[in-house]
């Protein structure tokens, strides 16, 4: 093997068909020929020599592509090296194995040994990103022509198909698309005109159109309704679709309309996601629609898509049917307290849920109370609970630390920018002391908390052997209580995450207004002191 690696010293990527020739005719020679290892193993007949050694350089070959591809910036030394690696270790392998005994294979019935593993992934979406015409693609795209070959699924993001590029593309998807399961076109016509855009969107439809995808990526591409009707062909004609990524694709009521309309079967559909739209409340009434014909979803992203009330309800109401839910995204829209009830009602049948992200919908405390209770009784492998931005006060806090208490494998709680204080924040620590040995980052920022509410809440977490981030800058906490949080975190400094923003004279208003409410928090360190022998014995209601 070593004067195998020593006659192989091309220092570029990728080799020469003469190349490849010849270090299969050399691999076939060390198979066949008597040497260390065929003497320890056998040989091989050059029959056998010569199936194996052309079997092996392609399996090399397509793995020190991929590692070339992923870094195309290189001289293709590394490359080089996993080809001869590869090749080298495979050799190995089959010497190990032996020579067939055709006679014993014919006497016996003893199956042959399967072939070695083909590439089944072709991605062209590393490196730069560009724009790709037709004389690159047919380059590019060549893997995807050899006979045999075992791709069942395609990406091409990152690289913009021109008109050119779609038509080489499109008699090699046409070919394969009954082996191709996942395809994966996001971000492929970027800085396209509209119109050359959406004629590659159509030719690529009609290439794929009857092919029997597990999942498909769309996201990425400036699509609108125009750009969803014009992939009609490749919709309408998936049925049993598993995975669909919408997102970033100036998805507008007018396009979630198209979806729902030109999507005819969603019944094994288990990932949905629409981050990042226009959609609004009459979009979403549309992709209600889709989620409801959708039992089997386990994993629903609808965030950022300028949802209101209506919308909220009508996916609310959706949900109801998804109880297979593992993990729901709803960030960043403007559901309100109404619509945080509704989605309370669907979440307490989602006992598989482990994630949920419901940050910025303008729960208040009514919808964050009824959530947080049907998360209680739910979900008990929860590990995600997110709520920040969501104008929740002490007042929420019983309902969300009995939740807390009761989901033992909690790996990350959030709830930043909320209103929480001191009185919130320590309900919610003590919720956190006994168990959750799992847990790993709260954030608490942003919540009007002084040196009493972050010190009860670093002693709890500190403790925690799996933590890894205590969040809780841009509080009001005194420079007192920021040295006892540092000298808390003082073996593990890195645990406590910065405190730039916080602003310890921030305090003075806020105690004046907490005062003039009766509350007993008060300004200075005094009170703060009375307010934390107030607050040391306070228990967690689980049935609060």
């Amino acid at each position: 093997m070593d004067s195998h690696r020593q006659t192989f010293s091309i220092k570029l990527w990728p080799p020469s068909a003469n190349t490849r020739q010849m270090l299969v005719e050399r691999m076939t020679n060390n198979l066949s020929s008597k040497t260390i290892f065929t003497q320890k193993y056998g040989s091989l007949t050059k029959e056998e020599a010569l199936e194996n050694a052309k079997r092996i350089e392609d399996v090399a070959f397509s793995t020190a592509n991929q590692h070339y591809e992923k870094e195309p910036d290189g001289d293709g030394a590394s490359a080089v090296q996993l080809y001869a690696k590869e090749c080298s270790k495979l050799i190995l392998e089959v010497l190990k194995k032996g020579p067939v005994d055709k006679a014993a294979t014919r006497e016996t019935s003893v199956p042959e040994e399967p072939a070695l593993p083909r590439e089944t992934v072709f991605d062209i979406s590393k490196g730069q990103r560009a724009f790709i015409e037709a004389e690159e693609a047919e380059e590019l795209l060549k893997p995807l022509k050899e006979p045999g070959n075992a791709y069942n699924k395609i990406c091409f993001s990152n690289r913009s198909f021109g008109i050119g590029a779609a038509r080489v593309a499109e008699p090699i998807l046409t070919s394969l698309k009954d082996q191709i399961k996942e395809v994966d076109l996001s971000d492929f016509i970027a800085g396209r005109r509209e119109a050359e855009a959406l004629d590659v969107m159509t030719i690529f439809s009609e290439a794929l159109q009857g092919s029997v995808l597990r999942s498909l990526n769309l996201s990425d591409n400036a699509m609108g309704e125009k750009g969803v009707r014009a992939f009609e062909s490749l919709l309408k004609s998936q049925s049993c679709l598993e995975d669909l990524y919408l997102m970033n694709g100036g998805i507008s009521e007018e396009a979630a309309r198209a979806v729902c309309e030109l999507i005819p079967s969603t019944e094994k559909m288990r990932v949905l996601q629409f981050h990042n739209n226009m959609t609004g409340d009459e979009g979403a009434v549309a992709i209600a629609e889709v989620v409801k014909r959708s039992p089997l979803l386990e994993n629903f992203r609808c965030s950022s898509t300028r949802i209101d009330l209506e919308g909220g309800i009508a996916l609310s109401e959706a949900l109801k049917t998804c109880t297979h839910m593992k993990k729901l995204d709803l960030r960043d829209n403007m559901f309100g307290a109404e619509a945080g009830v509704s989605l309370s009602k669907a979440l307490s049948s989602f006992g598989s849920l482990t994630e949920v992200y419901l940050s910025y919908l303008n729960l208040e405390d009514k919808g964050a109370i009824a959530i947080a209770n049907a998360l209680g009784l739910s979900a008990p492998s929860l590990e995600v609970i997110e709520m920040a931005g969501n104008d929740i006060t002490v007042e929420a806090a019983p309902a969300i630390a009995s939740c807390v208490v009761a989901k033992q494998r909690l790996n990350r709680l959030i709830l930043a920018e909320n209103e929480l204080k001191d009185e919130g924040c320590v309900q919610i620590a003590r919720s956190l002391e006994e168990g959750h040995s799992e847990l790993q980052y709260v954030d608490m920022s942003s919540n009007y908390i002084r040196r009493v509410g972050a010190r009860v809440l670093a002693s709890v977490v500190v403790k925690k052997e799996a933590f890894k981030l205590l969040n809780i800058d841009g509080n009001i906490i005194s420079d007192e209580g920021i040295e006892e949080i540092k000298e808390m975190f003082k073996k593990s400094p890195d645990l406590l995450g910065p405190l730039d923003e916080n602003d310890p004279e921030g305090g003075e208003d806020e105690g004046e207004e907490e005062e003039d409410e009766g509350k007993d928090l008060a300004e200075n360190e005094a009170n703060e002191d009375e307010l934390e022998s107030k607050l040391k014995n306070l228990e967690v209601n689980q049935d609060e």
